[in-house]
């Protein structure tokens, strides 16, 4: 099986436009019409629509979410011919789909190896699914599940691609953050903090610090003390302003395994990655600083579990 290296960038560009990415908008209607002409290809998604009457919202009368369902429907039945449009943009003639658009849409059917991403910042919610096989990738991605980036390009390009994908939004300020570059915690002192917060007891985050004292290590591994501690838990609590969870999965046959998932969560001043890991027998959880561009080094490890 081809070897996946994610540690490096991408090589310089040798001078061939085939060599590089390419990327196509399509509506959601075009989409359905290409991977219908690729031989009925399944998206990774489903749209499901919701139903006419729920059983108590039909009474009461329409909620936030159901009205919102509807707007979707609406906006994607307002979508123009997809082979009037398709045609338009040069992207199909007569009834024949552009091969690219074609064969990108068979990848996204066919994997090797698949990646789902879905990532929360601010009000922006994406949410990306990338398939690779051999010595291809195709990528289709949505903010708002009407419009749709279908991207392919060789493997050599797949870290650039996945750093766009966790890319801050320019609108979402940035400030300093009370969590250090790196700190390695306990995952039952996260985990019952996260339940403190979500209880509003905040009042509890110092009985919690006292009860796992010198069990926090921030950088060089030093032993925090609880003022620290507390401040910490504080700014993991509050702080968040989205989040990254990418799920990785082999699909080279019939019985899909998940391999696994990552997590990153968006703090004041950027991206933090939670590492669990074991030490002396116990969990804990590692919360590091991570670039954009470091998504393709943290999913290595996992996605070589596939490709080795």
């Amino acid at each position: 099986m081809t070897t996946i290296d994610l540690s490096t960038p991408p090589p310089a560009p040798s001078g061939l436009l085939d060599a590089l990415p390419r990327r196509v908008a399509l509506t959601l209607a075009e989409l359905r019409l290409v991977a219908e002409r690729a031989g009925g290809a399944p998206l990774p998604f489903d749209v499901v629509a919701p139903p006419d009457a729920p059983p108590l919202e039909g009474r009461l009368g329409q909620s936030r979410g159901t009205s919102e369902d509807q707007a979707y429907l609406d906006a994607v039945a307002s979508l123009h011919d997809p082979a009037d449009s398709l045609a338009r943009r040069g992207l199909m003639s007569g009834e024949t789909v552009d091969e690219g658009l074609l064969g990108a849409v068979g990848l996204l059917a066919t994997p090797t190896l698949a990646l789902d991403l879905d990532v929360v910042a601010g009000a922006v919610q994406a949410k990306a699914w990338h398939r690779q096989s051999g010595d291809a990738v195709a990528t289709l991605a949505t903010v708002d599940g009407i419009v749709f980036e279908l991207a392919w390009f060789p493997n050599a390009h797949w870290p650039s691609e996945l750093a766009r994908v966790a890319v801050v939004p320019e609108d979402l300020e940035l400030d300093e953050s009370a969590v250090p570059d790196l700190v390695d915690l306990p995952y039952e002192l996260v985990d019952a903090a996260i339940e403190a917060a979500a209880s509003s007891r905040a009042d509890l985050l110092p009985v919690l610090a006292s009860q796992h004292a010198h069990a926090v290590h921030g950088p060089d591994d030093r032993p925090l003390g609880e003022s620290e501690v507390v401040a910490i838990l504080t700014a993991l609590t509050s702080e968040a302003r989205g989040r990254l969870r990418g799920m990785v999965a082999d699909v080279s046959s019939e019985d899909t395994t998940v391999v696994g998932v990552v997590s990153w969560v968006l703090l004041s001043d950027g991206w933090r990655a939670l590492c669990p890991h074991e030490s002396d027998g116990a969990l804990r959880v590692g919360v590091r600083r991570v670039e954009a561009a470091d998504l393709a080094p943290h999913l290595a490890p996992v996605l070589a579990e596939v490709s080795s």
